[in-house]
């Protein structure tokens, strides 16, 4: 029986443990002996990417923000589907998690991240959002587990009222915002409509075809139409 190899462990800003494990060639992430993420489940982290970047495929220069680095697989499915002209910021507020990343022993984003097209910014994404008014043709957040925060406590302000209008307001006109959640949350949608926009909600699986049902928002500013437009 293959053992897990426990390689790294770092804190979070509010205090819960971070480990880095490596279990038959998959690496995985667990918050306080929960699992986070894993090498072996990322189905639904690439959907996340599809969903929002697949329109943006033949757009001249196109700008996103991906929060939260995870293990890179929202970032690579991104890189796939967006033009050469493209410019991608992702955000990441955990040091450990950009340095296992980038570490050349272990094989998970550091190629990604080597991408011409790819910022990197060690940086809480609510810092980010807030500096960059009416910036990001589409922005992918899978910063914790969804609206109830698994890592880090801070992260469920980016999923209340004055978080959403703040990412929404980072936005261009029409641009497309997108939440990974490992539950439906209608109280969440709720709150999403409430913010004038727009929302489907995905089930998408951890695997292509079976694993744990994980589910995805995508939103847009609710279109004015001509009658309601100031003449």
């Amino acid at each position: 029986m293959k053992t897990y190899e426990r390689l790294a462990e770092a804190l979070t800003p509010d205090g819960t443990l971070l480990e880095l494990y490596r279990h038959d060639r998959e690496y995985i992430i667990r918050a306080d002996g929960a699992e986070l993420m894993s090498t072996r489940r990322h189905n639904s982290e690439e959907r996340l990417a599809e969903l929002v970047c697949e329109p943006l495929s033949d757009q001249s220069r196109p700008t996103v923000l991906i929060g939260g680095l995870g293990f890179g697989f929202t970032l690579r499915a991104a890189l796939r589907l967006l033009p050469a002209d493209a410019r991608v910021i992702v955000a990441e507020i955990m040091a450990a998690v950009v340095d296992w990343n980038t570490r050349p022993e272990y094989p998970l984003a550091g190629t990604a991240l080597r991408d011409p097209r790819v910022e990197l910014r060690h940086q809480d994404v609510a810092e980010v959002l807030h500096s960059h008014a009416g910036m990001f043709d589409a922005i992918m957040l899978d910063v914790d587990n969804g609206a109830d925060a698994l890592s880090t406590a801070g992260n469920a302000q980016l999923y209340r009222d004055e978080g959403i209008r703040m990412t929404v307001a980072a936005l261009r006109p029409f641009g497309r915002l997108a939440y990974w959640s490992a539950d439906k949350d209608r109280r969440f949608e709720a709150t999403l409509r409430r913010a004038g926009l727009s929302v489907d909600a995905a089930r998408v699986q951890a695997h292509a075809t079976t694993g744990r049902w994980h589910t995805i928002y995508v939103t847009r500013r609710a279109r004015v139409s001509t009658s309601d437009a100031p003449a």
